[in-house]
């Protein structure tokens, strides 16, 4: 997992602090269903992003909907919930120092 670092948000466009977000949610990784259909690579794969637009995603969706529907970046950008989030995200300010 790549470590925390100071670049452009790809959901906000923000110059942030960016964390990891897994686009199948660990707490899927477990599950029959999931350990079945995706290989362990892709149970891996995810986006750097910052915190505010991490938390958006986990406050709107569960990690059911997440793992089904939101499996790669342009998925999370193209849902209009999230979009909205991403856009008032992109007019916060931010303190890189944090």
């Amino acid at each position: 997992m790549p470590t925390k670092r100071v670049d452009t948000c790809p959901c906000c466009r923000r110059t942030a602090r960016l964390t990891f977000h897994h686009l199948i949610p660990k707490k899927m990784h477990r599950r029959p269903y999931f350990r079945k259909h995706f290989s362990k690579q892709t149970l891996q794969q995810g986006v750097m992003i910052c915190r505010q637009c991490h938390d958006g995603i986990h406050k709107l969706y569960n990690e059911m909907q997440l793992a089904k529907h939101f499996t790669s970046l342009d998925a999370l950008k193209e849902d209009e919930l999230l979009a909205r989030h991403f856009r008032w995200v992109g007019k916060q300010q931010i303190n890189v120092k944090q």
